[in-house]
């Protein structure tokens, strides 16, 4: 009986100990609420440079234009079209010669300028052709620019010399003076009888610069 027991002990014991290395030898059972999983260390991702924006383009405000009113234009040249033409002989004369004054009205609506010398010649009627010599330019009046308003006069000195002075004169009935203002091919008539010498070189007529009135 007792042997008995000594072997069921020893069974037992055995069974045991069996039992006891197979749980030594298993694995571990890993605690419970850890994760087994080690930590990551994050690493902070490069952050990308800021980059920034190009600044706005700011408009430069262009000067603002200057509203300019247009320079009035300059008078034009005086022409015969808007001119009138006159003789005044009050002037008297000496020595054989007869001086009057050539009287040029601006008869138009707009100013203009008169400038120097008029052709001056005796004719033989208003559409006929000059008899003789046209006028000497006497200088001894300076030249000057005289703007005409409408209405308004300038003056020239007209010299006139008695043919009957020139014994060599080839008598010619004038009926009057042709008158071209400066810088200008139109004319006018101005009936003044006087006699003119038909032939060459023999010169009746002087004429001065223009002088506003």
């Amino acid at each position: 009986m007792w042997t008995q027991r000594i072997k069921t002990g020893l069974v037992t014991t055995t069974a045991a100990a069996a039992l006891l290395l197979l749980a030594a030898c298993g694995p571990s059972p890993s605690p419970t609420g850890t994760s087994s999983a080690p930590p990551t260390s994050s690493t902070p991702s490069a952050s990308a440079p800021a980059t920034s924006s190009p600044p706005s383009a700011t408009a430069t405000p262009s000067p603002s234009a200057s509203v300019t009113s247009a320079a009035p234009a300059a008078p034009a040249l005086c022409k015969a079209a808007s001119l009138s033409a006159a003789t005044d002989a009050t002037g008297g004369g000496a020595a054989g010669s007869i001086y009057e004054k050539l009287i040029l009205t601006n008869s138009g609506t707009a100013p203009c300028i008169l400038e120097g010398f008029a052709g001056v010649s005796l004719t033989a009627d208003a559409n006929g052709e000059p008899i003789g010599e046209p006028a000497t330019r006497e200088t001894t009046t300076p030249v000057t620019k005289i703007e005409l308003a409408p209405g308004k006069s300038a003056w020239a000195e007209i010299r006139y010399t008695q043919a009957g002075n020139y014994g060599d004169c080839t008598k010619a009935p004038a009926a009057g003076f042709r008158i071209y203002p400066p810088n200008d091919t139109a004319s006018f008539f101005i009936p003044e009888p006087h006699d003119a010498c038909s032939n060459a070189g023999i010169k009746l007529l002087t004429i001065t610069a223009f002088q506003a009135v």
